[in-house]
């Protein structure tokens, strides 16, 4: 049902959220905002929302395999709980008894179809992408208005910005310039509202690619989070690490999820190669990995 084997564009995610919402009544989708372009950014809910876990992905254009790992995790989910079965021995029903899901597949949509289908699908910013990008776009990776919403949240993003000028970037570009104001993109603040609105107990962020995964941010990480890296990691095969890079730190939804509420946030590096990482890969990088999806949706 669910299309894995073709690029996650615009229209394949609302297909494929559409037949989930048919399949599974169970399962509520939900708009929590418009991209700047006015792409929904749809979120997916299953099980008790007392205290749910968040998945959220699409931060960067490039990484769209990501969207595809979240749409097909929310399927098997609704899938064991329809047929009141198990995934990698957890008992999905009994868990989403107490444990929520709330899945943001896709939080960067303009970005994800300017990377696979050019800069005529940004609408009325389709001009201002040619301009920052030159017309090259193998690496873009901000939303349509030169934006890297991964630099956009509101964690240590004075620093992030010193850093980045550092680094010669000091206006829209493809990638890494964090915009002039935290929470200023559209798709930054949906997130962070959602946050606000539910009693989210922990998030991960899937990014590619590295196969690593980033478990802290500061004072206010909370203690069990290594424990917690490390059962992810055992699970996964993937290194419990921090970013080698100092503009790669601050800035980012897990950063700003810490900081904000003190509890658990983790980045997840899928897969490995260059992104982005071709769709063939799809089925060997998920198979990897959907025991630490469960395992986290339940710890």
């Amino acid at each position: 049902m669910i299309l894995h084997e073709i690029e996650p564009n615009y229209n394949t995610q609302r297909q494929t959220i559409l037949a989930l919402e048919q399949k599974y009544p169970f399962m509520k989708a939900k708009k929590i905002g418009e991209s700047h372009v006015g792409r929904d950014i749809y979120t997916l809910f299953v099980g008790n929302m007392g205290n749910p876990t968040l998945f959220a992905g699409g931060f960067h254009a490039l990484e769209w395999l990501t969207v595809s790992v979240l749409l097909k995790f929310t399927e098997r989910i609704c899938s064991a709980a329809y047929a009141d079965d198990a995934i990698c021995d957890v008992d999905v029903p009994k868990s989403l008894a107490t444990r929520g899901v709330i899945i943001v597949p896709c939080i960067n949509p303009d970005g994800i179809e300017i990377a696979l289908s050019g800069a005529d699908s940004a609408g009325e910013y389709a001009q201002t992408v040619l301009d920052i990008s030159g017309g090259d776009l193998s690496s873009w990776n901000a939303n349509a208005r030169g934006v890297d919403i991964n630099h956009n949240f509101d964690a240590e993003w004075e620093i992030l910005k010193q850093t980045e000028q550092k680094n010669g970037i000091f206006s829209p570009s493809p990638r890494r310039f964090g915009g002039y104001a935290p929470e200023s993109e559209n798709e930054t603040k949906a997130l962070c509202e959602l946050c606000r609105e539910f009693n989210v107990r922990k998030v991960m962020a899937l990014h590619s690619q590295g196969e690593e995964i980033y478990w802290n941010f500061g004072k206010k990480t909370p203690r069990q989070s290594r424990a917690i890296g490390e059962i992810l990691a055992k699970s996964s095969g993937y290194s419990l690490t921090a970013p080698d890079e100092e503009i790669a730190t601050g800035g980012g939804f897990k950063d700003w999820f810490i900081n904000e509420f003190a509890k658990p946030g983790f980045t997840v590096e899928i897969g490995k190669g260059k992104n982005p990482l071709p769709i063939n890969k799809f089925n060997d990088i998920y198979k990897k990995i959907e025991e630490m999806l469960m395992i986290f949706t339940i710890i």
